[in-house]
């Protein structure tokens, strides 16, 4: 069985590289690591193949071992049992399940494929629209999300929680302009707009295989480069007063269309 280490200093390394990493995402990037919380998140990510470096359990979840959690503890190179103190000041949740994992960033990821379709998120800055358009792409068959290198960071613990462990499953291409990366794997990009003036309108053509959405940034949409550089610009047909939509309720209208037709 896994060897659980006792630590009780709040100045201990793994205590302090973890509060740093649940607030940093410059040092979830330079360590190449990320925390997830909670016994149904770090499941679904044992159950996915994603090793835990450490398993870190409060002191009473690790005296009452509650199900479920034997399984974390097999996927675990690395213990720790902190007071239930000290667990809630590195937790990032208001009532702490007492669990959390510490994780390797993934190196690989599944290839494109000229056949898959695909959704591109431009410059998002809302780790709860990264988590949501992550679970409604999951629940739709989207092949991966295409990420530019602006947007918030998807390993963030609120981008983690938002997508219900979606982003720890759904294929992610990481690049530093969609245009570019779309034009190096042949992929159709379809630029998401507000605005009347769009070449189509989502609803009224088909799309095919090699296809991609394009989502841009809560506020100020699409950059003018990725605009021009997408094969076509569409519009969701807007009836009622409001002008535009919300960048993750946006995205599963065309992600449905997307995989409609």
């Amino acid at each position: 069985m896994l060897d659980f280490k006792q630590i009780t200093a709040k100045d201990n390394r793994l205590i302090k590289l973890i509060s740093l990493l649940q607030k940093s995402s410059k040092a979830r990037k330079e360590n190449r690591l990320f925390v997830l919380e909670g016994l149904r998140i770090c499941s679904d990510a044992a159950e996915n193949g994603i090793p835990f470096d450490t398993l870190v359990l409060s002191k009473t979840v690790y005296e009452k071992m509650p199900a479920g959690v034997g399984a974390l503890i097999e996927n675990a190179k690395n213990g720790a049992v902190v007071g239930d103190g000290l667990f809630e000041k590195i937790s990032d949740t208001t009532t702490p399940q007492g669990i959390i994992a510490l994780c390797a960033m993934p190196n690989d990821t599944v290839p494109i494929s000229k056949s898959g379709r695909y959704v591109a998120l431009e410059s998002v800055a809302d780790p709860a629209n990264i988590g949501a358009i992550a679970r409604t792409a999951e629940a739709l068959g989207i092949d991966g999300m295409i990420i530019s290198g602006d947007s918030c960071d998807v390993y963030s613990p609120k981008a983690l929680r938002a997508s219900m462990g979606t982003l720890l499953r759904m294929p992610l291409y990481f690049c530093d302009s969609i245009t570019s990366f779309l034009s190096r794997y042949s992929l159709r990009g379809f630029a998401c707009i507000a605005q009347s003036d769009a070449d189509l309108k989502i609803g009224d053509f088909a799309f095919s295989d090699g296809d991609v959405v394009i989502i841009g940034n809560e506020a100020n949409g699409l950059s003018v480069e990725t605009r021009n550089g997408a094969y076509k610009t569409a519009t969701i047909d807007m009836r009622g007063k409001a002008e535009s939509l919300n960048a993750s309720a946006a995205a599963a209208i065309a992600m449905w269309e997307l995989m409609s037709k």
